[in-house]
């Protein structure tokens, strides 16, 4: 059977950069809306961007310790369509969350060195059991504060029954990404900081070599 590897840019800031992002033939596009982030994005500014985004195309919104009300009015402003919790939100606070504005969500899990195969297992059995609504996990590398780092973890850590079901992330890149597709084989895979020419500011050139370089992991899959 045919696969294909989804992708996810996280991250976008400005129309010219929405705009990328859709010519490159991403399937999801991730808003920040934490605040602290140098990605971040006010809900205004996401309404806008959101607005522009094609049908087929999943929005997802970013969060990091934020309350129900916070999410809530993010929410009714910029209507993405999955959420995804960075910060320390237990498997309660997920649901409650994404029950209060009846969408799904996905939850990232930082990978520390010391974790084993068995400690991801467990990790999303327990947000699984957490209702319906939850969609994945979404694998990146450990560092100090909440979001990405842009750091590479130990990919063999991953279970060969989780990685169909997971979204990979940290520290990838065009240069890197056919490599992480397949030996990892996950579900979809989620760049920001690999894209960009700077904080914040992505670029063109780099964001279709990350798709093209999914692409060529994927048909060599297939052949």
């Amino acid at each position: 059977m045919t696969s294909r590897t989804r992708a996810k840019i996280c991250g976008i800031t400005r129309p010219q950069d929405l705009q990328s992002v859709i010519a490159a033939g991403a399937d999801a596009i991730g808003f920040v809306f934490y605040a602290k982030s140098p990605r971040y994005v006010a809900p205004q500014e996401a309404a806008a961007l959101i607005a522009a985004v094609p049908a087929y195309i999943t929005t997802v919104g970013l969060f990091v310790n934020a309350s129900v009300e916070e999410i809530k009015d993010v929410v009714r402003v910029a209507p993405v369509s999955m959420l995804q919790f960075h910060g320390d939100e237990t498997p309660e606070q997920c649901r409650a969350a994404a029950e209060a504005v009846s969408r799904p969500f996905m939850r990232a899990l930082r990978v520390e060195p010391d974790m084993t195969a068995a400690d991801l297992l467990e990790y999303e059995e327990s947000y699984r059991a957490a209702g319906p609504l939850f969609a994945g996990l979404l694998l990146d590398a450990f560092v100090d504060g909440y979001g990405g780092g842009g750091k590479v973890f130990d990919w063999s850590l991953i279970p060969k029954e989780l990685a169909p079901r997971v979204v990979l992330s940290g520290g990838l890149s065009a240069q890197n990404v056919t490599e992480a597709v397949l030996q990892v084989r996950p579900h979809a895979v989620d760049v920001s900081s690999g894209v960009e020419l700077s904080k914040g500011i992505k670029d063109p050139a780099k964001i279709a070599a990350f798709i093209r370089a999914v692409g060529l992991a994927d048909s060599r899959l297939n052949n």
